[in-house]
């Protein structure tokens, strides 16, 4: 359209696009302005640059205000646009009628006026909307120089400022929620910030429960503007939300603006409710956690409210932070209690394990439960038998005085109470005045008046390892669904380790009333001695027998602590390793890698533990897989001398004569400092009040007789003895020193085993120990180690940590073990570094492969292997047609004869399970290049 040509615009600028088309169409004759042809220059001037500006632009002229703007304005005039064009200011924005009233009365008197970020409500869209604007107000100069009119530049920054606003809230929730570790402290939070946000009347957040027609919605809290009541409570879903219950199960937002015109509610029952909770418009945000709705988050309002888009994306994000912050609150709670318990358990643990005295271990039992099910009181019922063949003695309490249950009887053999004292099982109920069995005996009928109020119930029998029922722990709480699954798995726990303890404790006494019995005796024997020869030499006789039953009493005794032992401690191990690989797996789904280190040192850390306690194991039985190598024991005892002085304490002088020649010997030098740094612990506990510790080394030549004298071959040995000025022996002690179990020390203080290890670990190095002790005038303890006939090489520096050795060229290792995971792990650590892996299960797979044509550059074999073969026999049948196959035996549990009772053919190596992969593959590496 060419508008220069237009009849009635003559030399008007052209351009302006559609609202240029607009202005010049318009019949501006009904205006003040006129028709345009008549229009003054200055007016056409202004309304030129207007059109032609490509920001947003109005012109308001004359006293009235007439409205001209380009198309820049129009879209920021919205749906009022073109009903503005042609209009009076003060009418086509009446919602904003005063502050143009104002602008026009500061414009036309030549002022000018600027704002930033000015916030005015505005319907541009038929409703009403916040808009922040940047405004600049300047007057319009006519022909004679006065103002006719004024010029505004409308900037919106309603989306900045929005925005701005958002991020401020999202750093005031983030700051707000990050210290909080209550769930419920972190919802009420979320909700007071939405709150304050929205400007809105109630916010909250509730869990659901149940599902379909009994589905709840629980609120633990919720916030309130003033003037709004709480409905904290539990609501049954489908009387208020049954027209979007399906909305909220599929995972979408429901949002109404006013509750009362919305169609989607026309004619349903749920309006007066509404209304009785002053909610008129609102905002429901589901949590739809794996496939099912868990939990909502709301805003109320009491009137209508136009929600805003980005009003209900920010209560979406804001719904999922919260539950994202709620649920680590909840884990890390529930780490916290589980750290607790274990903490608790094992210090309950440990202190049964040291307690003899029964009523002090019973109440420890008791606490320990009441503590770790959160009960508000728990009692231990001793289980006795009277004549009608029912008793049940109170024995502890906890959580309440003894006098709460004083006057009452104790309870019978009824339906509540008998799986308990017959052993038959657990009895845990959410509420026991609920329960079938409950109230159905005379004369009560339920709880006696003023009896503790028990409401949920937990009870645990506690069994014997005869199989009696020693008793029951019993656990109340005044309040209903307490006690859990997981409650009554920890109960059953502590009543199996309070049986156990209870069992020793009552073993204990047994062995005092026995000592007891037998002091009497004595005393008895004594008076009969002087009148009665005969009786007498009965008696004695009978007094040996007595104590010959007594010793073998005792050492079953020892044995069956020593595996009670053995069998608490391998299930702490077992709990330090299964605990942290479960808590590794969940830091790894959790994405927690962070903390994996710590569970990983933590798992290798009882798994050193648990292979000590195995080597220990062996060593007293005598089948230790011994390293022997040439021991220089001067240097040894030099390098522990600090160590043994730091043990046996400031109290014990440490004096030590080393012979200036001393010969080497060939010896585990690990064995000889642990039998060393025995020997010395030993010596200080024999001498309480102080004293001299001398350890000696000498060199000895044993001919024939002084070889027979000291139960050894002739030849030339070192001797290592370690002297105490301390009490000393009598011969009988002396006789039985070396018995397993045996032990002078008080009851807790020494298992009996230390001396009877190292006489294993000598005898088994080809040399033997003597001890000469005289009451009074101290001890002397000599080990005699064979003498190493070779040269002593000195130790080097120790190497530094290298790279895993690389495989060679088609280099394969036979692998053959009865256990699958060894097998597994040994593999997957030789496939990796290079090797061909090859695996057999028993020895005779393992030999067919041998004597086939496949490459084989080195066979690792367990030695006790099942099908018939171990692994020696496979070794040596092997060599029958590959006399120089290299031989590494791994073993956990090696009988001498197997490997040759310590001596290995050349090409042959042992390693000692458990074994660092490391240390395996540097083996492995060293014998196939050797």
């Amino acid at each position: 359209m060419d508008l220069s040509a237009h009849p009635r615009i003559g030399s008007f600028p052209v351009g302006g696009g559609e609202l240029g088309k607009l202005v010049f169409a318009f019949d501006w004759s009904s205006t003040p302005l006129g028709p345009i042809e008549h229009w003054c220059e200055s007016l056409r001037t202004a309304v030129g640059i207007v059109l032609l500006s490509p920001v947003p632009i109005v012109m308001l002229w004359g006293e009235d205000g007439i409205m001209i703007y380009n198309d820049a304005y129009s879209v920021f005039a919205g749906g009022r646009h073109p009903a503005l064009l042609g209009s009076k200011v003060r009418e086509g924005w009446p919602e904003v009628a005063d502050f143009n009233d104002n602008v026009m009365r500061v414009g036309l008197a030549g002022g000018t006026l600027a704002y930033r970020d000015h916030e005015l409500t505005l319907y541009r869209h038929g409703r009403p909307e916040p808009v922040w604007m940047n405004l600049d107000y300047s007057p319009v100069l006519d022909e004679a120089g006065r103002p006719a009119g004024v010029i505004a530049i409308v900037v919106e920054t309603t989306e900045r400022v929005l925005a701005e606003r958002r991020e401020r809230f999202q750093a005031r929730l983030a700051d707000g929620l990050r210290e909080l570790a209550d769930p419920l402290a972190i919802k009420s939070a979320a909700a007071g910030l939405v709150g304050d946000y929205l400007d809105a009347g109630r916010v909250g957040y509730g869990e659901i429960e149940g599902e379909g027609a009994d589905t709840h919605l629980l609120i633990a809290r919720d916030w309130c503007a003033p003037g709004i009541r709480s409905i904290a409570g539990r609501f049954h879903m489908p009387s208020y939300a049954g027209t979007f219950m399906g909305d909220l199960a599929a995972g979408r937002p429901v949002v109404f603006d006013d509750m009362e015109q919305d169609p989607r509610l026309a004619g349903i029952a749920a309006g007066p409710a509404h209304e009785a909770l002053q909610i008129r418009a609102q905002i429901v945000v589901p949590l739809v956690k794996a496939g099912r709705l868990s939990a909502v988050f709301f805003v109320h309002a009491p009137e209508p409210h136009l929600w805003s888009a980005e009003d209900v994306g920010l209560v979406c994000d804001v719904a999922e932070r919260t539950w994202a912050a709620v649920e680590r609150a909840r884990a890390e709670t529930a780490f916290r209690e589980e750290s607790r318990t274990a903490e608790t358990l094992n210090r309950t643990g440990a202190a049964l394990a040291a307690e003899l005295d029964l009523e002090r271990l019973v109440q420890m039992v008791t606490d320990a439960g009441v503590d770790l099910s959160g009960a508000a009181f728990g009692a231990f019922f001793y289980n006795l038998t009277d004549e009608a063949g029912e008793s049940y003695m109170l024995y502890t309490l906890s959580g309440v005085d003894r006098s709460a249950f004083a006057k009452f009887p104790m309870p019978r053999n009824t339906d509540v109470f008998a799986p308990t004292f017959s052993g038959t099982g657990t009895v845990r109920s959410d509420d026991i005045r609920a329960d079938a069995r409950y109230g159905r005996n005379d004369p009560h009928r339920g709880m006696p008046k003023g009896h503790l109020p028990v409401c949920s119930y937990l009870a645990v029998p506690v069994t014997s390892r005869s199989g009696a029922v020693i008793g029951g722990l019993f656990f109340g709480h005044p309040h209903p669904a307490r006690f859990k699954e997981r409650h009554e798995r920890l109960m059953v726990g502590l009543a199996g380790q309070a049986a156990i303890a209870i069992d020793n404790a009552q073993l204990f006494r047994a062995a005092q009333r026995e000592l007891e019995e037998r002091r009497r005796a004595e005393e008895k024997l004594r008076d009969l001695n002087e009148t009665l020869e005969r009786r007498v030499a009965d008696e004695v006789a009978e007094r040996v027998r007595t104590e010959e039953a007594l010793r073998q009493s005792q050492k079953m005794e020892a044995v069956g602590q020593l595996t009670g032992g053995l069998a608490h401690d391998f299930n702490n191990l077992l709990t330090g390793i299964s605990g942290s690989l479960e808590l590794l797996q969940s830091r790894v789904a959790q994405g927690r890698v962070g903390e994996i280190d710590r569970y990983v040192t933590a798992a290798q850390g009882a798994s050193r533990r648990a292979a000590a306690l195995t080597q220990r194991l062996l060593a007293f039985s005598r089948r230790q897989t011994l390293d022997p190598k040439p021991t220089d024991v001067n240097r040894l005892i030099h390098e522990m001398e600090e160590l043994i002085r730091r043990t046996v304490g400031p109290a014990q002088e440490v004096v030590v004569k080393g012979a200036a020649d001393a010969w080497p010997t060939l010896v585990d030098p690990n064995q000889l400092e642990s039998a060393l740094l025995n020997l010395c612990i030993n010596a200080r506990d024999a001498m309480p009040e102080g004293g001299r510790i001398t350890i000696e080394t000498t060199n000895h030549c044993l001919d024939a007789r002084d070889a027979r004298a000291h139960d050894l071959a002739p030849g030339a040995y070192l001797s290592l003895c370690v002297t105490d000025t301390g009490s000393g022996m009598i011969p009988e002690v002396v006789a039985r020193a070396f018995d397993p179990f045996f032990t002078t020390k008080p009851l807790g203080q020494g298992t009996g085993l230390g001396l009877s290890m190292i006489y294993g670990f000598v005898r088994q190095t080809g040399g033997h120990v003597r001890i000469d002790s005289e009451p009074g005038a101290g001890t002397t303890i000599c080990l005699y180690l064979p003498r190493f006939q070779g040269v002593l090489v000195a130790d080097g520096a120790p190497p530094e940590r290298a790279d895993a050795p690389r495989a060679g060229q088609g280099e394969t290792v036979l692998i053959v073990d009865d256990e699958p995971s060894v097998r597994m792990l040994v593999t997957d650590v030789l496939e990796e570094l290079g090797y061909a892996a090859i695996e057999a299960a028993d020895g005779a797979a393992g030999l067919k492969i041998l004597q086939s044509r496949v490459r084989v550059d080195l066979l690792v074999t367990d030695v006790g292997l099942p099908g018939g073969m171990n692994g020696r026999q496979v070794a040596d049948a092997a060599r029958v047609t590959r006399p120089d196959l290299k031989v590494l035996f791994i073993t956990g549990y090696a009988e001498n004869a197997l490997v040759g009772n310590g001596f290995l053919e050349p090409g042959m190596q042992v390693l000692t399970k458990p074994f660092v992969m490391e240390t395996l593959t540097a083996r492995i590496r060293e014998m196939i290049e050797g």
